[in-house]
Order: structure tokens, then sequence, then C-alpha cells
């Protein structure tokens, strides 16, 4: 008797996590994890905004479905609205040049980027025979200027100008921001080759350049982190900086056309947060395909 009552005792003292653990006092255990806009990074940098980073007993076992409801649903809605925007390229592409990426070289730049992404082969090919089909939908560029004194170039295809119109016009300021003429005079329309930097010093990535035929190279890093090299061009030279960059023995991630700034916007971190919320703001918006930014964080 003596024996049961000190193992009672003791088990009223044992810390309350590892009961909650034990199986036999189950408490229930919650994983606080940033919005699903922290999960998507922000459009002017290359780099992710880096997540809350959870310890193994916050979400061992008995909470893996909170893990998967709160990580892997906005990373799911992330992806299908990354390959939503990619079929509204295509799109446009198509309207352009025609379905056939042989004769159609913006075609085959997204369609290169769309396997690079890993977009389903079928909604590639739904995508193209729809913009075949689909109604009469017009392509406009808006521009605007952001907190800060941003710029941004706002990509719409849309089958109801002045609906879109209202919609921009709404979100931007309700964010911050205003349609503002003159921003694309701010911005170079260039071809963007982007290939891995893993282990490819300054010195080498400007002799690549050359080698090329490139005008410029700029170091950026992609979602995960990992080194990368954009290679400035024309817009005619694309295709042939590309082959060429693949003969010098480079692992291509995309290449297309990209509206470049021809000067950087520097903003604080209150600014840098407020373009962020109005960028992804932006983004949500049905009729937006893309958009263009002269952002650059303070250091």
């Amino acid at each position: 008797m003596a024996g049961a009552a000190v193992l009672k005792a003791l088990w009223t003292l044992r810390p309350r996590t590892l009961a909650a653990t034990s199986g036999r006092f189950p408490a229930p255990v919650e994983c606080f994890l940033p919005p699903a806009s922290c999960v998507l990074y922000p459009p002017w940098r290359s780099s992710p905004v880096r997540t809350l980073q959870l310890c193994s007993a916050l979400c061992a076992g008995h909470n893996k479905w909170s893990k998967v409801k709160h990580i892997k649903g906005p990373k799911d809605e992330a992806r299908g609205r990354m390959f939503m925007k990619y079929g509204m390229m295509i799109k446009i592409a198509v309207k352009e040049g025609g379905p056939n990426p042989d004769m159609n070289i913006n075609l085959a730049h997204i369609l290169e980027q769309c396997r690079s992404k890993n977009m389903p082969k079928a909604s590639v090919e739904a995508a193209i025979k729809s913009a075949e089909k689909a109604k009469p939908a017009s392509q406009h560029m808006f521009e605007a200027r952001g907190p800060g004194g941003c710029l941004l170039l706002i990509e719409v295809l849309t089958d109801n100008n002045s609906r879109s119109h209202q919609e921009i016009k709404r979100l931007l300021n309700k964010n911050g921001g205003m349609l503002s003429e003159g921003a694309r005079h701010n911005f170079n329309r260039r071809g963007v080759v982007v290939v891995s930097g893993q282990n490819v010093s300054t010195e080498r990535a400007l002799e690549l350049a050359i080698e090329a035929g490139a005008e410029d190279v700029q170091e950026t890093e992609d979602e995960e982190e990992q080194p990368l090299l954009q290679f400035m061009c024309d817009m005619t030279d694309v295709r042939k900086v590309r082959g060429s960059l693949e003969e010098l023995g480079m692992q291509i991630t995309s290449a297309g056309l990209e509206f470049v700034p021809r000067a950087l916007s520097s903003l604080d971190q209150d600014q840098l947060d407020a373009a962020s919320t109005l960028i992804e703001a932006l983004n949500d918006c049905p009729d937006v395909v893309r958009i263009w930014d002269n952002i650059q964080a303070d250091s």
C-alpha cells in the first residue's frame, strides 16, 4: 500500500508536458504557424521571407494533421495560384504569336518555365487549347506607385476592362498605392536567362556573360536560398544566350522576357512590409498575371 501511495504521489508530480505525451492523459498541443502570406516570398526578392521554424516537440505524432493543415495547405494553394498564372501567361503568348512554340519564342520560354515548375503537362495542353477557343480577352499593363515611392507594373488579362480597372484601383488605394502614369518608362523590356549559380564565382559569372553574349549578369537566390545567376540580354537574343550557356555547361532554370527596372527604389522595413501586403493583395486578384517592381530592401 505504501508503495502504491508513493507511485501515485510521484505521478502527480510529473511535468505536465510528459503527462500529455504519455497517451494516458492526452492534452491538446497547438502549433502557432505564420499566416499563409508569410509563406509566399515577396515578389521583389528572389529569396523568401523566413518562416518560423517549429521544434519537433510541438508537432510530434498526434499533431501531424495540424502541421499538414497549416503548412501543406498554404503551399498547395500557392502552387495552384502559380499554375493559374502560368495558364494566363500561356493564353497571352498564344494570343500574340499562335499556339506553336516552334514559331512563338515567347510561348516556348513560358512552356519551359512551366516544366521547370513541374506544372502538369495536361494543364499546359489545356491552357493552350482554351487560349485558342476562349472568348476575347484583352491584355493591359497598369502603372502604379506603391509604399515608399516604389514603382509597379501590373499585367492583367481580362474580359471586362472596367471591372479590372476598378479592382486594381481599389486594391491600390486600400494598401497605400495609387495608379501612376509614366511608371513604365522606368523599366526596360529585356531578355533574362536564369541559371544555377552553385559553385560559380563572381569572376566566372562575368566570364560566362561575355562568352554567352549577355549584356549583364546579376546574382540572386531562389525560394530555397540557392544561388542563381540572371543573364540580361536583348529581347531578340534570348534563345542565342540560352543556347550558349547550355553549351558552356550551365543548368538553365528559366528564360523569357521581363521588365527590368532602370533604377531601384530603396525601402526601409516598414515600407517593405507595406509593399509586401500590397503586392500579395494584387497577386490574389484573378485578373492579374504578373507584377514587376523596382524595390530594393535596405541592407
